[in-house]
């Protein structure tokens, strides 16, 4: 966010963003996924951001970011064909 002298808000973004996570197929399973996921939260949080969202796909992940706590708000259907393009929110908010 920014804020003028007196600290009031002036300008910001207010949404964090995840662009893309992966881990070694070998290290999956063990809470190194949900570590980056949450250490970057946080500084989202620390940077003042109210929400993230992110994209994923039926064949990847999306019950993994439902597990911490993302919602589903769209999807396309057949993109790519026989699977879905999942699009997921959160609210930061709550975690303050």
């Amino acid at each position: 966010m920014l804020r003028d002298s007196e600290e009031n808000v002036v300008g910001g973004l207010g949404w964090f963003h995840i662009g893309s996570l992966w881990i070694a197929e070998e290290l999956r399973g063990y809470g190194y996924g949900k570590a980056l996921v949450l250490a970057a939260e946080q500084e989202a949080i620390n940077r003042d951001c109210l929400n993230a969202y992110l994209f994923t796909y039926s064949f990847q992940a999306p019950k993994f970011y439902q597990h911490l706590g993302y919602e589903v708000f769209g999807e396309l259907e057949d993109f790519p064909p026989g699977h879905c393009r999942y699009f997921l929110k959160k609210s930061l908010q709550k975690n303050l």
